[in-house]
This record gives structure tokens, C-alpha cells and sequence, in this order.
């Protein structure tokens, strides 16, 4: 019966295939003007917490319990933002997450536990601890990196117990915080560096200064709603003195933030009651971008400047291609760029070598980084962070790399030992990791901080089952051995040993959607960057990699590739496969060969089209989904807010946008394993610091659609899922956590117990097993194995 259904199933491609392309480009294209929502009320993402940690108090679901998976990744722990020590207590360390929250060890690494669950954000931009009173700690939330698939802060926290209780402080609209200071003597005393919305234009940037321990703000410095601040260094000795690193960015959906004239340097001497700029030696700031800073503490006169200087330099060479395979169309660049001042920020003098390896310190994204350490005994004693760690002990002239086996690229931050300067701390795109001679040999505590970035989740159907996810600047990774574990022993029952999974590295890159065969466990798609995919297949220990990705034809420029490009297997027929990028692209041999089903679905617009090395592929597909009860009943959905159905394998298409929110990014569509009409969608407004619920259900193809926020206590709605057993049980993963509905989204209860407000990016159900599987961004995959007191 199996074989006929696939065989009817290609006589329906071959109907399909006669009707011809031409059919494929009749699709609507209302015209509209509509207006984007932007800006969530800051007070109403507090009070959607507040319901949050309500609702979870009160689920009636809590005796289901949330288990950790992994995945326990031999060089990854999470991406980290900070870490700080207090002084005269080398036994604390605190370490910041970028979406993980923040973590405390108390016997100097061995352990860390997490101490900020139940924040409304688990991202972190900034730790500072008061050096006259320690267990003063103010925490800054809003990771001010600004990554693509960064998560927005709630303002500043302060803890006056080493982090046991925390009072919100304000500043809820800053959104992204990259530094703290706090003064020496009187911790009552503290300025923000406030960076700013990452999408779009807000007051609440610049420095902020606080006498009150946070009860009340001034803004001390300003510039406009694009620019903030996105470093601060004080003088410990006079801390009415501060310098002050100005940032003019907005992140586009299409670019990354692209330098431009406007990041300057500003000191005070005052406390912030006047400003001057500082210019004298530094760049022209046409083409620069972040600057970090940092003085000497012994010798405050004594301060380095970080300069991102994308001043234009040699021109590309023919068919030159960049690190992502991209034509090379951009220059190279000046690159990193270190200023030295012996008076305070008065005149500066570039200090380090103009070659090879500064240009390329940051890649093309010198705006990640921006961190340097000054040694705090010794003024000459300078490290610097990009893709990689250097060190310079003659003030800048010269730089040795600190690497060691383990030791993760991409660094944010840097602790050095102010009674000890071989002793350090450092903080990375891997984890935390500890050095006691200085850089030369390092340990990590990869695994003692599971701050994993899974992006999705994917399964195979052998027993126990393969679980599959794509992690942030690590690439694909598969854990097995899943099974469901037994329920703990009560008393006087012999007590079973859980069994644990095991995690290796799979082939894919870092962005990609992973599909795995369900008739071959042995065989997965997933791509490389942008929609590059490949097909591996696992025999005899080792894999295997084939690119099939559809290629453009002569004279079309390249394709539109998301960096979660989608890519499904059919339902109905493994060897059919779907793949999007402009074009929703189809297979009927595994990927051997495609054909273009659909015209260009997205609302291109050359306008919204960045310029590289900041492009960002965008007017992309970004979800497909095949009805599992009909073949060629399809559903693309776009990141610019475009959803699309075929009911005849492509040959027609309608647009079936109405009723849905404008301009929002579609990042799940889920057709009905019940009825053939219907199709759910959740849709995301991160990209305009837009953080309401947004998810959907339609009866009728998508003519019509309904809402199914309820009361679901507010966004990003990142993923919706229907049980594979149970008609009307949804399951709806936002970034606090696992939502689940039993009445098909009339009502909403928080699921289970044990998951911190960690964002929920993907989840799935084993149609075997019957165990929920959640990818979540910051810390990690998690299940809840056994759904069926659900089910009932």
C-alpha cells in the first residue's frame, strides 16, 4: 500500500509538471499599506512577566518535569558576555550569558549554578561588582553585541546579597547595556552605558547615572535615538573622571551595522555634569565603528582605545570569494586598531603594527568584539579580542596569540587578577575559561555552564532516538541515546540509572534547519551558511557530505538564502525533498536534481537589499510545510511577513497574508496532521523590538485567520506545534518558556516544571516515543518524556 501511495504521489508531480511553470507565477500581491508595529511598551513586557511567573506558579501541569539533554559539546558551553570576580574573594566567580542568564560559582569553578532564572531576560550585557561592599552586584540585561538572533534586555538588576535576591532597578527601555561602572567607595554610585534598541530608534540610550543605588536615573549624556554608549572606563583613584565610547548603530534585517560618522569618544571630569569629545590623534570617524576602552588602574593617565576602522584599503581580485563563499564585491580594510593615551584621553598615538592580522582581527564583523584588558599593575601589559586573544606586553608594539587546545574563538571579555596578573578569566563565543600563567595553557568550564545556543531540533526513528540541533558558532550537533526515563523510585524501589546522551559533532554549519531521513536514520540534510545544502549519509563511523543545493542558472544572480534556510522532507514520500530560498525549490531524488515549483514569493524590494561584507540575505523563505494528509498541499512563509499555499504541488500559488500582522518575520508554519484545511503560524516581531504573541490558525487554507494569543503572556511566539495524538492539544514555545493549550488555543497554561525563562526556539514531538523535545537558545535541549497524562 505504501508503494502505491509514493507512486501516485509522482503521477500527481507529473500532472503538475504538464500544467507547466507559467501557472506558478500567478500569485496575489493585494496592495496594502499597512504600518509596522515597533517598539513594545517596556512596562507591558514587565507585566507579561509578572503574569509568566504567575502562570507558572499555578499550572495545573507542574508534575510534568522538564529534563536536561545537553548537549554537553566538547568545546562549547554557550556564548558569554562578562565575567567578574569580587575582590579579596578569589573563591566567586560570576559569568554572563548572551541568552543564558548569569551563573555563580562559589569554590572557584568547580560548580556554577544559575542565579537568574527567573528574570524576564536571560541575556546579559554587563556584570559589575562593588569593590567596597561585594555582594553589591548590578547586573545590565540586553547582550550588547547585537547578533542577528541576540535577545532584547529588561533594563538593570541589583543584588546587595551576592546575587541570592534581585530588585529591578529600571532602565527597562535600554534594551541592550554594554558596560557598568560603579564607584570605588560609595556603590550607590553607578553609570550605565546604555546601547540602545538593536532594531530601531529609542531615547533610552547614552549614560545614565544613578546616586540613589538605582532608585532613580539621569541621562548624563546624550546624542540622539540612534547613538548610545557602548563602553565606559572610570579613574579609580578620581572616578569623577570617566570616558565614555559612543556607538551610532541600528541593526537593519538586511545588514549589520554599517560604520559611519558619529562614534566618538567623550570625557568628563565632573561626574558627568559636561562632556567634551576627544579627537586629538584618533581616526576620522567616517568609516570607523565600535570603540572599546579600557585604563590602567594604577596608572589611570594611561587608557587604550579598541578602534573597528573600516576604512576602505585593497580592492578585491576577480572571482574572489569571502569566508561565507560570497562574491567578494568589498574592499578589504584598515581593520583593528589600537590608540594608546598617556593623558587621559587628551591626545592619542596609534600603537599596534598596520598589517595582515589586525586587518583581518574581526573578520568582517569587528562590531561583535570591541573588548580590550589593560593589565591593572602594569601599564604595557595590554589584551586585545577578536576571533582570537592576544596579548602585548610592550604597550601595543607587538602581539602574541594566547591559544590553547579548547580555547573557543570569538571573545567578549577578560578578568585579570589585580593581585595576580597570570591569573585570568575569559569569556567567549565557547564559554568561560581559566588561565594561571598568564595565557599561555587554559582550562574551561564548557560543561559546568550548559549556556548551549540551539537555534532547532530534529529526530531520526531509530530506538533510543538521535536528536539533532544547529549551535551557535559551533555547528550541527546530534546527541544519542534519547529515550524516556523512568519516573524517579519511591520508597523501598530499587533505583535505575538514567541513561545518558551522548553528544558528537553532525555535518552542517551553525545556521541551518536540519532534516533527517525517517526511513534511513543514517541519512540528513542540513547546509552549510545561507541555504547551501548538503546531503550526509553515515556508514562505517564516518560521514559523508554531498552539496545538492540548487544553483542559479547561467546569468541569474545568486540565490536568496535565510541563515535558517528551510528544508523538509516530504511527508509523503521520503525521497522528495523542499527547500527554500526566494523560490520554494523541490526534489524527487534525494537533491540529485530540483525544480523551481514557485515564482519569487517574498516582497523583494532592491531598496532592502544590504551592501557587503554587512549584507544580510533577506526577502527569503524562512518556512515550508507539506500538508502530512495531502501531497502538494504546501504552505512557504517569508521572513518580510509573505505566506503563500499551493494546493497542486506549485503549479498555482496565493499570497494568504491577509489577516495576518504586517511585515513580521514567519518563523513556523505547521499544517494540520487532523484536517486538511487547517494550518497554525507563529510569526516573531524581535526584528522591530516588537515582542507580542503572534500566533495563528486558519480552517480554510488560510483565507481566514484566527488568533490564538489568548492569554499568553506576551513574545516573542517563536515556534507552534500540534500533538501528533491528540486533535486541539497545542504546544507553543516563546522566550519564557513552553506554553501548551488543550482546547486548540482558546485558553493557554505554562507546561511542566523545571525549565528556566529560557527562549524557546523550536520544539517537536516523537510521533514513537511520545517525548517533547525543545531547542532552546541559551541553555540547552530539554524533554518532557512522557506527553500522554496530556493526551487524556
Amino acid at each position: 500500500m505504501k508503494n502505491k501511495n509514493l507512486s501516485l504521489a509522482l503521477v500527481f508531480i507529473l500532472i503538475i509538471g504538464l500544467a507547466g511553470f507559467l501557472g506558478a507565477q500567478k500569485t496575489a500581491t493585494p496592495a496594502r499599506a499597512q504600518k509596522k508595529v515597533e517598539n513594545t511598551d517596556p512596562a507591558l513586557r514587565l507585566k507579561w512577566h509578572q503574569q509568566h511567573l504567575e502562570m507558572k506558579a499555578s499550572t495545573p501541569h507542574k508534575e510534568l518535569q522538564w529534563r536536561h539533554i545537553g548537549g554537553e559539546i566538547e568545546s562549547q558551553g554557550g556564548r558569554c558576555t562578562d565575567v567578574d570576580v569580587p575582590r579579596n574573594n578569589k573563591k566567586v566567580i560570576y559569568v554572563a550569558t548572551a541568552t543564558g542568564g548569569l551563573w555563580k560559582s562559589e569554590n572557584a569553578g568547580v560548580t556554577f549554578e544559575p542565579i537568574t532564572d527567573d528574570f524576564p531576560t536571560l541575556s546579559i550585557g554587563d556584570i559589575a561588582i562593588s569593590e567596597s561592599h561585594p555582594n553589591i552586584i548590578y547586573v545590565g540585561t540586553g547582550e550588547a553585541n547585537i547578533f542577528r538572533a541576540s535577545i532584547a534586555g529588561t533594563g538593570v538588576y541589583k543584588s546587595t546579597d551576592g546575587g541570592k535576591t534581585w530588585q529591578h532597578c529600571g532602565l527597562t527601555d535600554t534594551n541592550t547595556i554594554g558596560r557598568i561602572r560603579i564607584h570605588p567607595t560609595n556603590p550607590d554610585i553607578v553609570y550605565v552605558a546604555a546601547s540602545g534598541h538593536e532594531w530601531t530608534y529609542n531615547p533610552e540610550r547614552g549614560v545614565f547615572k544613578t546616586t540613589d543605588g538605582g532608585q532613580t536615573w539621569q541621562k548624563v549624556l546624550y546624542i540622539n535615538e540612534k547613538t548610545g554608549c557602548i563602553d565606559l572606563v572610570m579613574d579609580p583613584k578620581n572616578p569623577e573622571v570617566l570616558i565614555a565610547s559612543m556607538w551610532n548603530r541600528i541593526r537593519q534585517r538586511w545588514s549589520d551595522p554599517v560604520p559611519e560618522d558619529g562614534d566618538h569618544l567623550y570625557k568628563t571630569t565632573d561626574g558627568g555634569k559636561t562632556w567634551k569629545p576627544l579627537t586629538n590623534g584618533l581616526p576620522e570617524t567616517k568609516y570607523t565603528g565600535r570603540i572599546g576602552l579600557d585604563l590602567c588602574a594604577s596608572k589611570p593617565n594611561v587608557v587604550y582605545a579598541y578602534v573597528d576602522n573600516h576604512t576602505p584599503t585593497r580592492q578585491p581580485s576577480p572571482n574572489e570569494r569571502d569566508s561565507y563563499g560570497r562574491p567578494r564585491t568589498y574592499p578589504d580594510i584598515v581593520g583593528a586598531e589600537v590608540y594608546r593615551s598617556d593623558d587621559q584621553g587628551e591626545t592619542w598615538k596609534k600603537v599596534n603594527p598596520t598589517d595582515r592580522l589586525f586587518e583581518r582581527f574581526g573578520g568582517t564583523y569587528g562590531w561583535v568584539f570591541g573588548q580590550i584588558r589593560v593589565d591593572p599593575g602594569n601599564e604595557n601589559t595590554v589584551y586585545l579580542m577578536g576571533l582570537g586573544l592576544y596579548k602585548s606586553t610592550d604597550g601595543g608594539k607587538t602581539w602574541t596569540q594566547l591559544y590553547w587546545e579548547n580555547l573557543h574563538g570569538d571573545h567578549h571579555g577578560l578578568w585579570i587578577d589585580p593581585d595576580d596578573p597570570d591569573h585570568l578569566l575569559n569569556v567567549n563565543d565557547g564559554g568561560c575559561n581559566v588561565s594561571f600563567d598568564g595565557g599561555r595553557t587554559w582550562q574551561d568550564f564548557y560543561r559546568k555552564i550548559p549556556a548551549i545556543q540551539f537555534y532547532n531540533v530534529e529526530f531520526d526513528r531509530q530506538k533510543p532516538f538521535t536528536v539533532y540541533g544547529s549551535v551557535q558558532d559551533s555547528g550541527t550537533h546530534r546527541g544519542l541515546g534519547v529515550a524516556p526515563q523512568p519516573a524517579a523510585p519511591q520508597a523501598g524501589q530499587r533505583r535505575f540509572r538514567r541513561t545518558r546522551v551522548r553528544w558528537e559533532p553532525a555535518p552542517g554549519g551553525e545556521g541551518t534547519i536540519i532534516a533527517v531521513d525517517p526511513t534511513d536514520p543514517n541519512t540528513i540534510y542540513s547546509s552549510s551558511f545561507y541555504g547551501r545544502l548538503m546531503r550526509s549519509e553515515y556508514r562505517d563511523g564516518t560521514w559523508t557530505s554531498k552539496d545538492i543545493y540548487p544553483k542559479p542558472a547561467e546569468g541569474e544572480p545568486e540565490h536568496r538564502g535565510q541563515w535558517l534556510a528551510p528544508t523538509i522532507i516530504s511527508p509523503h514520500n521520503p525521497h522528495i525533498v523542499y527547500h527554500g530560498f526566494q523560490y520554494v525549490f523541490r526534489s524527487l531524488n534525494r537533491g540529485e536534481t530540483w525544480e523551481k515549483i514557485s515564482p519569487d514569493l517574498t516582497a523583494y524590494d532592491p531598496k532592502k537589499q544590504g551592501k557587503l561584507p554587512y549584507a544580510i540575505p533577506f526577502a527569503t523563505l524562512t518556512a515550508i510545510s507539506e500538508s502530512p494528509l495531502k501531497f502538494g498541499l504546501i504552505y512557504a512563509g517569508t521572513d518580510d511577513g509573505r505566506v503563500h499555499v499551493t494546493r497542486d504541488g506549485g503549479a498555482t500559488w496565493t499570497e494568504i497574508t491577509a489577516g495576518l500582522p504586517y511585515n513580521k518575520h514567519v518563523w513556523c508554519l505547521e499544517a494540520s496532521k487532523f484536517d486538511q484545511g487547517t494550518v497554525y503560524i507563529a510569526l516573531i516581531g524581535r526584528h522591530d523590538d516588537d515582542f507580542a504573541p503572534y500566533i495563528f490558525k486558519s480552517t480554510d487554507f488560510g483565507k481566514t485567520w484566527v488568533n490564538l494569543s489568548a492569554n499568553l503572556p506576551g513574545g516573542p511566539t517563536n515556534v507552534i506545534r500540534e500533538d501528533p495524538r491528540k486533535k486541539g492539544l497545542l504546544y507553543v514555545g516563546t522566550d519564557y518558556g513552553v506554553y501548551v493549550s488543550t482546547d486548540d488555543g482558546k485558553s493557554w497554561n505554562c507546561l511542566g516544571s523545571g525549565l528556566p525563562n529560557a527562549p524557546v526556539w523550536d520544539l517537536k514531538i516523537h510521533p514513537r516515543d511520545n517525548m517533547l523535545v525543545i531547542a532552546t537558545n541559551g541553555r540547552g535541549m530539554w524533554v518532557i518524556d512522557d506527553l500522554s497524562q496530556l493526551q487524556k
